[in-house]
């Protein structure tokens, strides 16, 4: 067999079953062999951010990696963005970049570029398969890198003439890496603090906001007053009336350090210690106010999800913490969903009528933030957020959300401004038949540009400031924009009327795009 299918032969027998392609001339071969390995689907998407976005989405919910077939550096480059939100989002990710020779290059054609250099700066490891045997070998040896602890973004350089040469079929490869265990003196010393503090707080994120993790912090904040706080842009959170609720951590630094005042001791867990967005001047960086002691429960490459169940098991000591069930913290009173669509309606709206089940994809920003309070008590559902903060990242994650979990509807919730990037995942919705509805949040601005404005001292911001935070000469027509890739779209200016159309979209089959104009 040539070498571009004994390497898709060893990802499948890895686990390996979608591959995500916008693939030139160079990854012919690859082409040609996805017709020999059906146990891999090939779904095309029409920009590589598109590729990258959605191997995001399907990676986080099925805790699996996708294959991303790339052309060449500029390929690569476009699908930048998104590894890095991946990157973040600690998701497993093989990415297969098609290249000329080593000789070809050096005569300096015009997509030659320093391809390990590019891959190195935008995956986690990268390196350029050397022989047909080396390609022939890259399934197991990428899967085994990707699903290590924590996951990763695993990139291979494959030269275009090696990919068609003949080679064996791949060899085993190594079993996956399994986490190193938090020591349990550790977990007994940061347990025993916590039991003796009187204002405490558990910080959690990453492996620890499933179900089960999230009980066990539910039954630690049950037995030690703690206050629980889930990290600002989660890369996966379980979320609804079954579980505890979860405090948001804010974004801006006012409102973090406020939210942490009075707290004495802050455990952080699957994440690392608070930082500001952006070298704000009022801040040194870290959001952690004056005297707060801050702990964290084991490091990004040990189990702390094991760790923080078994700290449920010992706090507090000799008070059978194991038997408790933390008592739902109640989320802000909902209002019904009428009247002209604000942020606070339309969150309003979307929690009435989410069913159980629902993936949410937010990247939302401002038009977003009144829904995560509003929907505490909804069924259960999961939340998948912009952790790399590289904007264009929704629709493309919701696309590959759907083809993860096929049998479960998406909510793409989506800002305006964002949704430009990388618009053309409706395709790809469209023809993989997806159950994804889109919510755009038309405000017809880059509000979050112009609230950071304020916030910096410009209240009277200038024709050129104005210029480049508008999005309404010309204003654009989602609902249109929709049509022409194929998705179904209404636009609409009321609460009432988008919880009817919510309700009609999440059990109608395929892709459906509601442009809810907000005020």
């Amino acid at each position: 067999m040539i070498a571009a299918e004994a390497c898709l032969r060893g990802l499948a027998a890895r686990g390996v079953r979608i591959c995500f392609a916008n693939p030139g001339t160079t990854e012919l071969a690859f082409v040609e062999a996805l017709d020999r390995v059906p146990e891999i689907r090939p779904v095309l998407g029409v920009h590589e951010g598109v590729c990258s976005g959605a191997a995001d989405g399907y990676g986080r919910m099925t805790h699996e990696p996708a294959l991303v077939l790339l052309h060449h550096g500029p390929g690569l480059s476009n699908a930048g963005a998104n590894l890095h939100n991946a990157r973040k989002a600690r998701t497993p990710m093989v990415v297969v970049v098609g290249d000329n020779t080593d000789e070809h290059n050096e005569r300096e054609p015009p997509l030659a570029s320093n391809l390990v250099r590019l891959g190195q700066a935008l995956c986690d490891t990268f390196w350029v398969a050397e022989s047909a045997v080396g390609l022939a070998n890259v399934g197991p040896a990428a899967v085994e890198q990707a699903n290590r602890v924590p996951a990763c973004v695993v990139g291979v350089g494959a030269p275009g003439p090696m990919q068609w040469m003949e080679t064996e079929a791949p060899g085993p490869g190594r079993p996956s890496v399994t986490p190193r265990p938090v020591s349990a003196t550790a977990i007994l010393r940061i347990g025993e603090e916590l039991a003796r503090t009187p204002h405490a707080a558990l910080l959690l994120g990453g492996p620890v906001l499933t179900a089960e993790g999230l009980r066990a912090a539910g039954r630690i904040a049950a037995a030690t007053g703690a206050r629980l706080f889930c990290e600002t842009f989660p890369a996966r959170v379980e979320r609804g009336n079954e579980l505890p609720y979860l405090e948001r951590f804010p974004y801006f630094p006012e409102a973090a350090l406020e939210a942490l005042a009075g707290v004495e001791l802050l455990v952080c867990v699957g994440t690392p210690v608070p930082v500001a967005f952006f070298d704000y001047p009022e801040t040194d960086g870290r959001l952690v106010p004056p005297g707060l002691r801050v702990h964290t429960l084991g490091e990004d490459y040990q189990d702390v999800h094991s760790a923080l169940q078994e700290m449920a098991n010992r706090v507090p000591s000799g008070r059978g913490a194991s038997t408790w069930e933390a008592p739902r913290v109640a989320s802000t009173p909902r209002p019904d969903p009428a009247g002209p669509l604000t942020p606070e309606s339309l969150g309003a709206a979307v929690a009435a009528v989410q069913p159980q089940g629902l993936i949410v994809v937010d990247e939302s920003a401002t038009s977003g933030r009144p829904y995560w309070t509003l929907s505490g008590d909804c069924p259960p559902h999961t939340l998948l957020a912009l952790t790399g903060g590289a904007i264009g990242q929704g629709i493309p994650c919701a696309t590959g959300a759907a083809l993860a979990c096929p049998d479960r509807p998406v909510l793409s919730l989506q800002a305006d401004g964002s949704a430009l990037y990388h618009l053309q995942a409706l395709w790809t919705q469209a023809r993989e038949h997806l159950n994804v509805t889109t919510l755009l949040c038309n405000n017809r601005s880059y509000r979050i540009l112009q609230v950071e404005l304020r916030r910096a001292g410009v209240t009277a911001p200038g024709p050129a400031a104005r210029a480049l935070t508008s999005l309404a000469d010309p204003a654009i027509s989602w609902a249109d924009l929709a049509r022409g890739f194929g998705v179904p779209s209404v636009r609409l200016e009321r609460a009432e009327d988008l919880a009817r159309e919510l309700q009609r979209s999440f059990s109608t089959p395929g892709p459906y795009l509601i442009e809810a104009m907000i005020g």
